[in-house]
């Protein structure tokens, strides 16, 4: 297959999260004239997730998996001599291609993987979800993201924090007539600024980030409302950080905790450059699928922005390196059977 070509090809569909429809019906074509067997798993609509494996080996120990949708707005592929533009070049639609160059050219090897490709995963792994209850039983998920292709040792895990402040409104000239719900909700977000983060030696720190504030009626109307959505980036559990997050706040807002992703730790390989993943991924969403590794060309840098790329060069090392990786889990879980008899 031509790396370069296919991964154009699949940037040129649009897939923005909720319209992964026509990709993956291009998934399932390419899939099966490259000579997998591969299956449409409903999500919801026309939304599918594909799997795919080898004939005669419908069971495989090692699964490449990685998602199918992208962040809008839509940009078509182009390129220069070194590299692949366009949205999901290497989030996550070039590693979708180098997963299927690998699993081709492992099979000639007799190494035979399977390849999950999901949808939903840049807004609630809606995909992950469905999939993890068709669970095959394979022994080790190599899950791909940008990470430059270094093995995440670490993916942090995200808490998402929506406060809402109330107020009485009044006329702007007579303010303390009334109750004004932005003062609450900045004296709330300061005193989150302010707060001391937990803090992982080897992962890094647990940030903040202020998404969203909106509020008010008018600029001479008291505001009587406001709204706050915040991102934490967890570097461990979260129980202690959300009473902190609680006592801070007091009585100034209300708190609620809309999602949260857990922090992972993840698997590695001696041998292989590492990174920890600051963003989250479908690991978590995929607990039965086998024992999680993170790895993928492409910079996270550059996703998710109006001048997305892969480098050409990266994408086929991450190919070889896919190959590399799968070889020695092969390895491993031979050794393994050897052992038990």
């Amino acid at each position: 297959m031509d790396l370069v070509a296919f991964t154009r090809q699949l940037v040129d569909v649009e897939s923005i999260t909720g319209n992964e429809g026509s990709v993956g019906n291009l998934l399932f074509h390419e899939l099966e004239t490259f000579g997998f067997q591969a299956e449409k798993i409903p999500v919801e609509g026309e939304r599918c997730n594909i799997y795919a494996t080898s004939a005669g080996h419908p069971h495989p120990e090692i699964v490449l998996s990685t998602h199918m949708d992208t962040v809008p707005p839509f940009i078509p592929s182009s390129e220069d001599e070194s590299r692949i533009y366009g949205r999901g070049s290497c989030d996550a639609k070039g590693i979708i291609a180098a997963q299927v160059a690998a699993a081709t050219r492992l099979r000639t090897d007799g190494i035979y993987v399977g390849l999950l490709f999901l949808v939903g995963e840049e807004r609630d792994s809606l995909g992950a979800k469905v999939a993890n209850r068709r669970a095959p039983g394979c022994k080790f998920l190599v899950n791909g993201e940008p990470t430059e292709n270094r093995v995440a040792v670490a993916s942090k895990g995200a808490l998402r924090v929506e406060l809402t402040a109330h107020g009485r409104m009044a006329h702007s000239a007579y303010p303390e007539l009334g109750e004004s719900a932005i003062d609450k909700l900045l004296e709330a977000l300061h005193r989150l600024r302010a707060m001391e983060l937990p803090r992982d030696q080897e992962i890094g720190a647990c940030t903040l980030n202020i998404g969203t504030i909106e509020g008010g009626r008018a600029p001479n109307v008291i505001p009587d409302r406001a709204k706050a959505q915040l991102l934490y980036r967890l570097v461990g559990p979260s129980e202690q950080l959300r009473k902190q997050i609680i006592e801070a706040v007091g009585r100034l807002a209300t708190v609620e905790f809309v999602l949260e992703v857990p922090f992972v730790r993840l698997a590695t390989l001696d041998g292989l450059p590492t990174t920890v993943a600051s963003f989250t991924t479908d690991i978590p969403a995929l607990s039965n699928w086998g024992k999680p590794m993170l790895f993928g060309p492409g910079s996270i840098h550059v996703a998710h922005t109006e001048h997305e790329y892969v480098e050409k060069k990266e994408l086929a090392e991450g190919v070889e390196l896919y190959c590399s990786i799968a070889r020695r889990l092969a390895q491993m879980q031979n050794a393994e059977i050897r052992m038990q008899k």
